[in-house]
């Protein structure tokens, strides 16, 4: 495991390229990530560009922690960590459709069908509740269950990834997905990808996420490595 000095300045790396990929901007936005006996959060009301690694804060479980005041939504960034052990970073950010969408309390459908990297065939919107508060984690866990990214109502969004690379990917491909609904929705509703077509969607994510081709079924060629 990298030692906590090294996931300092990692996370102060990863805070800037929200920033730079455009889907946070100022000191809105948060990220966390699990470490042993806690996790490490972003501190309140620091901008990125001014974050050192030792402003970084360490937490427990418990809710004490160690250094500059923690950010506002520490409370669902420990509740995720200490619910979901299939992950270890939780990112927050008020990303410009995503944010647009929540305004609306709307769920993303499976009208298209990278929909499925969230890990369902919707991303879900969380009811609103005041930010920092532990309703709006309630709310957050609630959508978030079997999901790895959801939109909180009149807010913003969460996604999640077993690392800060995938974490901010997901969260990049949500505002992407939000951009691209909020466009087709001016032409009226989209039509929805079936469940049953998700499902193999979300299973062929699946295979490759783990190195594989995706399910040859229905076609008439596989691709294969060229011998040397």
């Amino acid at each position: 495991m990298k030692d906590i000095q090294s996931i300092r300045q990692e996370m102060v790396t990863t805070c800037r390229k929200m920033n730079e990929s455009g889907i946070n901007q100022g000191t809105a936005g948060n990220l966390s990530i699990r470490i042993d006996n806690g996790f490490l959060i972003t501190p309140s009301s620091l901008p990125y560009d001014d974050m050192q690694p030792d402003d970084i804060v360490e937490m427990g479980f418990d809710g004490t922690y160690l250094g500059r005041r923690p950010s506002s939504e520490w409370r669902f960034h420990r509740d995720i960590l200490a619910q979901r052990e299939d992950i270890n970073v939780v990112l927050h950010c008020h990303s410009l459709y995503a944010t647009t969408l929540a305004c609306h309390h709307r769920t993303i459908p499976s009208f298209h069908y990278m929909t499925g990297v969230a890990g369902g065939n919707t991303i879900r919107c969380a009811g609103y509740a005041t930010f920092g508060t532990q309703a709006l984690s309630d709310n957050a866990l609630t959508a978030l269950e079997d999901r790895l990214a959801c939109l909180l109502g009149q807010h913003g969004q969460i996604s999640l990834g077993k690392d800060f690379a995938a974490a901010l990917w997901l969260a990049i491909e949500v505002e992407t997905l939000s951009r691209m609904y909020v466009q087709a929705l001016t032409l009226g509703e989209p039509p929805i990808l079936p469940d049953d077509e998700m499902e193999r969607v979300i299973e062929q994510m699946r295979r490759m996420s783990y190195g594989q081709a995706p399910d040859p079924e229905g076609s008439n060629e596989v691709a294969r490595p060229r011998n040397s």
